[in-house]
């Protein structure tokens, strides 16, 4: 083991890990995931081209949406090629530094899409519970303000963990449990005391994701409060159908991530697979789903998408 162990501390790599048990038909499994590739950059593309070249979409909720399509384009670049890698070309190498700038990327974009969730919810609020001041709260400048702000929150705040991770001396086997590198799984394989990273990882986690998602919470109190004062039924049901896919986007981020964080705490008891799914879903399912739902719930969008294609 010994041998083993200063080989791979030679080679200075950690090895990435596909489904177990399935490496004969890594293959077929890659055809999927080629599949969801080409299905989120085709599908954000698209939402950032038409939010751009039509000036009828440069409102605050297309604003935000096109920071969330971004936002799913950087995190499918940064995550399926090492999938593809791996099922592919049976590709598992990859080098601590590349390793390290993958996480990087990989959480700082996590927590700015957070963000851009939580400023989603704001402008439902505001459009709902008040509507009058919708356009004078939510300029242009302001609105550049707060992305800016939220984006250099999502970096200050993971830009110091590849330095943390870089001061430890790695002797075990480094095989990781996901085909991605994130932060709770690369500082398990190290051989040095971990307090720092955890008790790091956890306050950033509670003070980003934990926040954003209490104050996405009381936004939606507010806005069900205002909707059930609402004396018309029809009028209800259609503030309420403003929010569908805005909720829908937050149920498909924040649930694996909830199930993730779970299993990477309690990973002894949980099932390797069960976390390799929720791995994939956590990452791979919010910027392939995202595109579909606000294409097919945004009536104005749609329309412009159906033109642009008919044209």
């Amino acid at each position: 083991m010994s041998a083993v162990n200063d080989t791979n501390l030679n080679s200075a790599v950690f090895f990435l890990t596909g489904i177990p048990g399935q490496e004969d038909v890594y293959l077929w499994i890659s055809i999927p995931f080629c599949f969801m590739y080409v299905i989120s950059i085709a599908g954000n593309s698209v939402i950032l081209f038409i939010i751009k070249t039509d000036q009828s979409l440069h409102e605050p909720m297309y604003i935000f949406l096109s920071m969330l399509a971004i936002t799913d384009l950087g995190l499918s670049i940064v995550t399926i090629p090492t999938i593809l890698g791996i099922y592919l070309f049976k590709s598992r190498e990859i080098s601590f530094d590349a390793c390290f700038a993958q996480l990087f990327f990989i959480h700082s974009l996590a927590k700015f899409e957070s963000s851009i969730l939580l400023l989603m919810a704001f402008d439902r609020f505001i459009a709902i519970c008040n509507p009058l001041r919708y356009a004078a709260i939510l300029t242009p400048p302001r609105i550049a303000k707060m992305g800016l702000a939220f984006m250099l929150r999502g970096v200050v705040v993971i830009f110091p963990l590849p330095f943390l991770l870089k001061r430890f001396h790695y002797c075990r086997d480094n095989v990781l449990s996901h085909s991605y590198c994130v932060h709770q799984e690369v500082m398990r394989m190290a051989c040095s005391d971990i307090t720092v990273n955890y008790i790091y990882g956890l306050c950033t986690t509670l003070l980003t994701v934990g926040l954003d998602s209490l104050l996405i919470f009381l936004s939606y109190a507010m806005i069900l409060k205002t909707v059930l004062s609402i004396a018309s039924h029809t009028e209800c049901l259609r503030a309420l159908n403003t929010c569908v896919s805005h909720l829908c986007a937050v149920l498909v981020f924040y649930t694996p991530d909830i199930g993730l964080a779970v299993t990477h705490r309690f990973g002894n008891s949980s099932s390797h697979l069960l976390q390799t799914v929720l791995g994939y879903v956590y990452l791979l399912v919010p910027p392939l789903i995202n595109p579909i739902v606000y294409s097919v719930k945004s009536k104005h969008l749609r329309e412009r998408i159906i033109r642009a294609f008919v044209k």
